[in-house]
């Protein structure tokens, strides 16, 4: 039987090259999207399920969580909290969305378990993101053993976050190299058409764009 990877995708740059990487790497792709009424989140499906073309990945996941949005406390999920554009600041930004990760794993962890599979990937980038706390390695570290405590003897899960060190320009690199469609990826925070290019997640896209010596091949408005 061929490993499988069960891989979070947002159709975002990090988590399309962690995927392309546990392909690269042998494993039958199952490929995990998360709804969880986000702004943009016509435009991340969109984008994960033409990146899961791409790959040729036939089992999918899209699973509902709307639930965030009664929960609010994140600009990305409340329309009464603004999109920071000023620059990416210290500290946790708004943008943060309660323990997001943490609930993605467990749900990935469960589709795992089902699955049979052995990896979870998660594009986490803890040295160049926003300061997000559940991007961490140590707390990925400890999700790992977390699930493997709840779930049966003989599921054992590995939590692999490849991109975890990496800056955003090494992503774009790497995923230049290994043929990742990155026109295929979105990454702003606020619109769904043209991208903003103010909002952090647009600054740290289009600053590793600028390091690495590529244009980014997006829409920006």
């Amino acid at each position: 039987m061929r490993k499988k990877a069960v891989c979070i995708m947002s159709g975002g740059m990090d988590s399309t090259l962690s995927a392309y990487m546990m392909r690269d790497a042998g494993y039958e792709i199952i490929a995990v999207h998360f709804n969880y009424e986000q702004n943009t989140q016509k435009k991340e499906l969109e984008c994960f399920h033409n990146i899961t073309k791409a790959l040729d990945v036939t089992n999918k996941y899209v699973l509902n969580l709307d639930f965030f949005k009664q929960l609010g406390a994140s600009a990305l999920t409340d329309s009464s909290i603004d999109v920071p554009t000023g620059g990416v600041e210290e500290g946790v930004p708004v943008t943060y969305v309660p323990f997001r990760n943490g609930i993605f794993l467990s749900m990935a962890a469960a589709i795992a378990e089902k699955e049979g599979a052995s990896v979870l990937s998660i594009g986490v980038v803890e040295e160049d993101s926003s300061g997000y706390p559940d991007c961490r390695e140590e707390y990925i570290n400890a999700m790992q053993k977390a699930i493997n405590l709840g779930t049966k003897d003989e599921t054992k899960i590995e939590i692999k976050m490849p991109l975890v060190h990496l800056k955003k320009s090494q992503i774009v690199k790497e995923s230049l190299k290994r043929s990742v469609p990155l026109e295929l990826t979105w990454s702003c925070y606020k619109n769904e058409q043209g991208a903003c290019g103010v909002c952090d997640s647009c600054r740290l896209r289009l600053n590793g764009f600028k390091e690495a010596g590529v244009s980014d091949p997006i829409a920006y408005e």
